[in-house]
């Protein structure tokens, strides 16, 4: 099958609601044998027969899965994997290599190369399908508490301390998106992301900037695993959002202005040094807004801000 119509197969993806699984091989009878075996599995494949297609593939689709074979011509499957785990919209997508290799240093070069597991040729189904499923729900965890993190009103990605993306959750991608890449963080963000970053800085401190004709504002969570600086985004349309508050929920102008800076994660204290008023005075009007809302905590009214104002 083609990229092209590998592509087209995958546009049905979203209405089936299936797992989709991109098998890169470049041996016709094994693809024939994983095609089969998946679909039987109730899965959807795409396939590629070679690291270069799968590239491109995947410039257009992100399935579930992908099962690669470690060699294979021109762009093998170590090298195709690097280049999949550099792009931050397919980091987090669980590859399993398949080989014929049965030196314990080919397994630990699969690995190195960002791979989750590894199977031996000639690959035992039910062992393949087994694997598969522990990775796929692994998988969807992952996928799950960020999409739960952007429900909240948690926009957040994380760089390296260097500046460079890693990840992002599902709201931040469409906004890096839409101002030229999810996998790159624009240029626009880097001098104030160096910043941020710079050593001795503490949780909490944050920085505005313009881009897109838009305000962005980026807050220093902190490290989290490894080398990793979480970093929370909130794109600041004060005015507007407000208003849209207020309509929507009966608020009062100073409950709105409270509600909006809730979703942006501020504490009481920095609303309260915002809008000009005591943080005990902040307090009273959430008091005010969780009624208003039906709601019992922050999380939950910030979840109600996001979904209004995106």
């Amino acid at each position: 099958m083609s990229v092209s119509a590998a592509i087209a197969e995958g546009g049905t993806i979203a209405a089936v609601g299936r797992d989709t699984v991109l098998v890169v091989d470049d041996n016709p009878e094994s693809l024939h044998f994983l095609i089969d075996t998946i679909e039987r599995a109730g899965m959807t494949v795409l396939i590629a027969t070679n690291g270069q297609d799968a590239l491109e593939l995947l410039e257009h689709v992100a399935p579930d899965l992908i099962l690669i074979d470690a060699i294979m011509p021109r762009l093998d499957g170590f090298d195709t994997t690097r280049a999949i785990k550099k792009q931050p919209r397919l980091a987090d997508i669980p590859v399993i290599f398949m080989t014929g290799l049965t030196e314990t240093e080919h397994a630990v070069r699969a690995l190195e190369a960002g791979g989750v597991d590894y199977v031996r040729k000639p690959i035992a189904i039910e062992e393949l399908l087994a694997r598969m499923r522990v990775h796929l729900a692994a998988a969807r965890v992952s996928k799950g508490g960020r999409s739960a993190l952007d429900a909240t009103g948690r926009h957040l990605f994380a760089v390296t301390p260097g500046g460079d993306l890693l990840w992002a959750t599902p709201q931040v991608e469409r906004l890096l998106d839409s101002l030229g890449s999810a996998d790159v963080l624009p240029t626009a963000f880097q001098a104030p992301l160096a910043r941020l970053l710079m050593p001795g800085e503490h949780p909490g401190t944050s920085l505005r900037f313009d881009v897109g004709g838009q305000t962005i504002e980026l807050v220093l969570v902190g490290p989290m695993r490894g080398e990793e600086m979480l970093v929370r985004l909130n794109v600041i349309r004060e005015g507007a959002e407000v208003e849209l508050l207020r309509e929507r929920y009966g608020l009062t102008l100073r409950e709105a202005e409270v509600l909006l800076w809730i979703s942006y994660g501020k504490p009481n204290g920095v609303i309260g040094e915002i809008l000009g008023i005591s943080p005990r005075t902040v307090n009273k009007h959430l008091e005010q807004v969780f009624e208003k809302l039906g709601v019992e905590t922050r999380a939950a009214a910030a979840a109600f801000a996001v979904r209004t104002i995106t």
